[in-house]
């Protein structure tokens, strides 16, 4: 802060010099956000968990196998809701302490998609297809239909997770890099009034 004394005793203060860092820096960092745009690949994230929640809900009218019993689609999903609509609000409230939540958040999604890939690999080893054995009427048998569908359907989830994946890692790398930039003005903040003032000495006369 600026202090200044004139010959009638007169106290100037002028600009607090961390207050004009700190909102410079506050603009070049919302600046730098806009840039890496949170808020597609939020509505990116937002668009695959309810697409991954809406294709799990066949997947209980077939075998229920880990994928159902361990409710995979459900927790990803919501997962990746959650760090969709934080993306979002991220690009409307460019702050660091909602960037860091922002990016752990994000975090948690790539864990939870690598997670859900690994259990999508398994479940679709350990339950095949079944081969068309024809019955009597020329047809392939329920169970062959039923096993077609299921792998069909977490073929698309593993699908959706994988993208999921890209997208969080991507948006992971640019918050971060964003925080590495402008962490150092964090713990800036404004302590005195940002223009200047007059203090006028009282008159003991």
């Amino acid at each position: 802060m600026a202090v200044s004394i004139s010959r009638d005793l007169t106290v100037r203060l002028g600009e607090d010099v961390n207050t004009v860092k700190l909102t410079d820096r506050q603009q070049e960092l919302r600046a730098a956000i806009q840039r890496g745009e949170p808020k597609c690949l939020g509505v990116s994230q937002l668009m695959l968990g309810l697409m991954v929640m809406s294709y799990s809900i066949p997947l209980h009218f077939t075998e229920f196998t880990e994928v159902i019993t361990l409710g995979v689609p459900w927790w990803s999903g919501l997962m990746f809701l959650t760090a969709g609509v934080v993306a979002i609000v991220l690009d409307k409230n460019c702050t660091m302490k909602f960037l860091q939540l922002c990016l752990m958040v994000t975090v948690v999604s790539v864990v939870l998609s690598v997670v859900a890939v690994i259990i999508y690999s398994v479940d679709m080893q350990k339950h095949p297809e079944v081969p068309c054995d024809k019955t009597g009427e020329g047809s392939c048998s329920d169970e062959h239909y039923v096993t077609k569908l299921s792998r069909g359907l977490k073929s698309s989830l593993l699908f959706f997770t994988l993208a999921q994946t890209v997208i969080s890692s991507i948006l992971s790398f640019l918050l971060f890099r964003q925080r590495r930039t402008f962490g150092q003005y964090a713990s800036l903040t404004p302590d005195g009034p940002s223009t200047p003032t007059a203090l006028i000495p009282p008159d003991f006369n």
